[in-house]
């Protein structure tokens, strides 16, 4: 069985090489079926570090969400150099989350899914809306292009990074 799993990415150590090689990493696992943008953003909770770059990926993968987010995300993140201090906020080589799988609500580790950070965060919500735009949130009905056209001035702080190319 095949399913949709949508992916935040952010780093702010040497993005412009970790994105990319994420996203290479994520091909191993399944099928590209969309990428956003790259868009540069300011840090959110610790704000004495560089700015993130972000994006959203598309991924179709056999893989079951628990296994998912157990074998693939944490190995990719190790492989990039993801430190994981008792700081949340702190600067990081990669951050992989989780965010929407298939239309499904689920709990894996710590992590629930829909991740709330869709409906709070602009850049979690824009990339995903960009990849996805109808696709609708299964807890509020909202499809991802309202959501993100929520964030009007947070929108407007973001700047879309063209020069950096994540491979297709």
């Amino acid at each position: 069985m095949l399913h949709l799993a949508y992916l935040s990415l952010g780093s702010n150590i040497n993005p412009e090489v970790n994105l990319p090689a994420a996203v290479q990493r994520l091909k191993e696992y399944g099928t590209l079926r969309a990428v956003s943008n790259v868009w540069e953003t300011t840090p959110v909770g610790f704000l004495d570090q560089a700015n993130f770059l972000n994006a959203a990926v598309l991924l179709e993968t056999s893989e079951p969400a628990e296994t998912f987010h157990a074998r693939v995300i944490r190995p990719i993140e190790q492989h990039l150099h993801r430190v994981r201090t008792g700081n949340p906020n702190a600067p990081r080589t990669i951050d992989l989350d989780l965010v929407l799988y298939d239309d499904q609500i689920l709990t894996l580790a710590r992590h629930q899914i829909p991740a709330p950070d869709i409906l709070t965060q602009a850049f979690v919500a824009i990339p995903l809306a960009e990849i996805a735009p109808t696709y609708r949130h299964p807890q509020t009905g909202q499809t991802l292009a309202q959501i993100a056209a929520q964030f009007g001035l947070a929108r407007a702080a973001m700047v879309k990074r063209e020069e950096v190319k994540l491979p297709r």
